[in-house]
């Protein structure tokens, strides 16, 4: 009778284990989110390398498309295309500018959740103009911007001598030369331009804040935040840049939305 009672008991752990096994496998098996990282103005995907270098390490499929920076309908078509050819969930993460992209596409079939890096998160009929004058705090302006005249239209871009104190105090000042140098201007008008979308209340949604932003007002990032009703993250002494300097804080978040 002993030996029958042993040889039952095995039994009965074999397919528990068995059974563990077999829901692990599922869990390490189901498909992860893809991330979708939207730069902003005055800067490109490189903004994003050391936070997509954390993701893919981590077993993510990061896009991280070119931004035309043209204006808020215009952009947001482009990068409809983009998404049209990523198939299974996503989420989608914009800095600066790029945040009001991400609330223009945030219905697109699936998106899962959204990530605001010092980013805005406008709603329906404003602007980001007004929005970042709304509060003291952001340097963007006549004294540290500058003009490009085309047919057509007007660029922005922050004057190379500027691009430091204004986007990434807190990255050495070589690197900042360098990012300031190689920055891509935006549509002045974009600026001016009204979001048609606020993104759907039932979204997850999170804002990494970083307290040192001298692009967009910190309090302008908080009032937004809140109002969206986002899980905030602040970074304190962090610039505008802060997915650069502050990377793994910056990627920690993005995986926590992805789950």
């Amino acid at each position: 009778m002993r030996l029958r009672h042993l040889i039952a008991v095995a039994a009965a752990a074999v397919i528990t284990v068995t059974g563990i096994t077999t829901a692990s496998a599922q869990t390490e098996h189901k498909p992860k989110p893809t991330i979708v990282l939207l730069h902003g103005a005055f800067a490109d995907a490189a903004s994003w390398s050391e936070v997509a270098g954390r993701l893919q390490r981590d077993g993510y499929t990061v896009v991280a498309p070119a931004v035309p920076l043209r204006g808020i309908a215009s952009d947001t078509t482009y990068l409809q295309g983009v998404l049209n050819t990523i198939p299974g969930p996503k989420v989608l993460v914009g800095h600066s500018y790029g945040g009001a992209l991400v609330s223009e596409l945030a219905g697109t079939s699936g998106v899962k959740s959204l990530v605001y890096v010092a980013a805005f998160i406008p709603q329906a009929g404003e602007t980001i103009g007004a929005l970042n004058a709304q509060y003291p705090g952001s340097e963007l302006g006549p004294d540290t911007t500058s003009t490009i005249a085309y047919p057509g239209g007007v660029d922005l871009l922050v004057k190379p001598e500027a691009f430091h104190q204004v986007f990434s105090a807190d990255l050495p000042a070589r690197q900042a030369a360098v990012l300031g140098a190689s920055q891509r201007p935006i549509n002045a008008a974009a600026f001016d331009e009204k979001v048609l979308t606020t993104a759907p209340a039932g979204l997850p949604k999170y804002a990494v804040i970083p307290t040192a932003d001298h692009a967009i007002a910190p309090a302008a990032e908080r009032f937004m935040a809140q109002r969206a009703h986002a899980t905030v993250v602040e970074v304190p002494g962090a610039s505008h840049l802060v997915a650069l300097s502050h990377s793994s804080t910056v990627a920690r978040v993005i995986e926590q939305a992805a789950r």
